[in-house]
């Protein structure tokens, strides 16, 4: 099979790591090929120089035979190579259109570019209307931006990282599809994700990485994502274990909670009443957009409602984020670089910012500093989190190992009340594990723990009971033991009549 791109010996090192480590694979015209690794493993270093955002330090690269070393994206894109990245980068306040033609050299008249838009979008079945404004839009229909962004391009080769993060099951079947007409068309598709059913299910090669290193290659298709995950780590993965305690009386209730949208595009709060005894595991599902983010602020205290919430019975809304911090309410939210964590500074500091309450990191108005790094060393130990020292900067650390830091920061702190968003968003199935295990564990010990999460399948391994968010609004929780596919499928899309247990099925449920 002839090769579309040929990576040969590429090496990246920074201070105190190497990136990629004299890394070489091949992609055909037509193939889908996954990059599969742990956070930390060099995954996204390796795609930035092959899109020209970063250059290698040795090491070659041919595109169609040709030497190819791009100094930059915009070369890259006339060179065939387009991209999607994990975190997209639209204008709310600008149309689809408006967008699209942002990221194009030469962007044809608005009116020919919205047809182009409309006809490329409906043939490879991802619809836009290229009038629309993006803040009106849901997750699932602004990575159908950034990705007809890129076909209009003609691309030859579509690297796609972690495209599957903020969709429904029923979005990524779509967007398959679309993937499976591109490779029957001969688009090559070098593909990153953590999910790796998805990788069985989608790719026909994959390129393991371990430490900066290829450690292998397989037909993933061939493999369990058991096999692909210890391939991965290099090691026998263990099982997420549940202690199957007995839960304790209500810790964490949300009364009639309204709250108005904070911005133009947010999503407004609707009558949300819940309760979380200890020890319980609150699963909270919902297609990105409908009130994660609000429902996360307003129990962290990051947004005020009137005789809404209650821990231990007392009324806390009037308490801000450090009194609720210092009562043991705390929060992990979805945005990890920017919301929980502050990008510039070090992972000391990021220790202090939430920590110096309940670790005692303050005395006599004054910060120690000394015990504050020991507390980032013990989150970087006891999480395993891959970087030169807590003296390094947030924004320094892969996604998934920043992750495993916020995370590792608030379970440390012994909550009364955790509540978490997205917790294992981009994070390899090792690290994911260990998380999960953490907040089993942190359950077993009485903490009240709400997950909100568009993972379907990390729900319902670690919930006790389920509820969905839809449109601001909260269904009543349900056990999440026995409930089927298309019992939750009804609740994400606003099924709120969903018969609630009972008083005597509420007692039965927590012992």
């Amino acid at each position: 099979m002839t090769s579309l791109l040929t990576v040969e010996s590429l090496t990246k090192a920074y201070p105190g790591v190497v990136a990629n480590d004299s890394v070489s694979f091949e992609i055909a015209p037509g193939e889908v090929h996954a990059l599969l690794g742990e956070n930390g493993a060099g995954k996204s270093t390796l795609v930035k120089m092959i899109y020209g955002l970063v250059r290698p330090d040795s090491g070659s690269m041919t595109l169609r035979d040709a030497p190819f070393a791009p100094p930059e994206p915009r070369i890259a894109r006339a060179s065939g190579v387009a991209m999607v990245f994990q975190h997209f980068s639209l204008f709310e306040a600008l149309t689809v259109a408006e967008n699209i033609a942002l990221g194009m050299e030469d962007p044809p008249k608005m009116r020919d570019l919205a047809t182009r838009i409309t006809e490329v979008s409906h043939a490879y079945g991802l619809p836009l209307d290229p009038a629309r404004l993006v803040g009106t839009l849901s997750a699932g229909e602004r990575q159908r931006v950034e990705i007809i962004r890129c076909l209009l391009q003609d691309p030859k080769l579509l690297i796609m990282d972690e495209p599957t993060s903020v969709l429904t099951p029923q979005e990524v079947e779509i967007l398959f599809g679309t993937l499976r007409k591109l490779r029957d068309e001969g688009t090559a598709i070098l593909y990153i994700s953590h999910k790796l059913e998805e990788i069985r299910s989608l790719c026909d090669s994959a390129t393991i990485l371990r430490l900066g290193k290829v450690v292998g290659t397989c037909d993933p298709r061939a493999k369990s994502a058991r096999e692909l995950a210890e391939m991965m780590v290099g090691k026998t993965l263990q099982q997420t274990k549940s202690a199957g305690h007995a839960h304790g009386a209500p810790v964490l209730e949300l009364r009639n909670l309204s709250l108005p949208a904070a911005t133009q595009f947010g999503t407004p709060l609707r009558d949300i009443n819940l309760s979380v005894r200890a020890g319980e595991v609150l699963g909270i599902g919902g297609v990105a957009g409908n009130g994660q983010d609000e429902l996360l602020s307003a129990i962290s205290g990051e947004r005020r409602a009137e005789d809404a919430i209650f821990l231990h019975g007392e009324p806390i809304s009037a308490a801000g984020p450090t009194a609720r911090r210092h009562l043991g309410v705390l929060s992990g939210p979805e945005e990890r670089l920017g919301h929980a964590a502050a990008p510039d500074m070090s992972l000391t500091e990021n220790a202090l910012l939430t920590g110096s309450v309940r670790e005692n990191l303050t005395r006599r108005g004054f910060l120690d500093w000394g015990k504050t790094r020991a507390f980032a060393e013990r989150i970087i130990a006891e999480f395993d989190v891959r970087t030169p020292g807590p003296g390094a900067a947030a924004r320094a650390l892969s996604g998934g190992n920043l992750q495993k830091f916020v995370i590792g920061r608030e379970v440390l702190q012994r909550p009364e009340v955790l509540v978490v968003n997205q917790p294992t968003w981009g994070v390899d199935a090792s690290a994911a594990a260990a998380i999960r295990q953490a907040l089993l564990d942190l359950a077993a010990g009485g903490t009240a723990l709400v997950v909100i999460s568009q993972d379907l399948d990390e729900l319902m391994e670690i919930s006790d009971t389920f509820a969905a968010l839809n449109g601001g609004r909260l269904s009543a929780k349900v056990p999440a033991a026995g409930l089927t596919v298309d019992q939750i499928g009804l609740m994400l899309g606003g099924a709120h009549d969903m018969d609630a247990p009972s008083d005597e099925a509420e007692a039965v449920l927590h012992g």
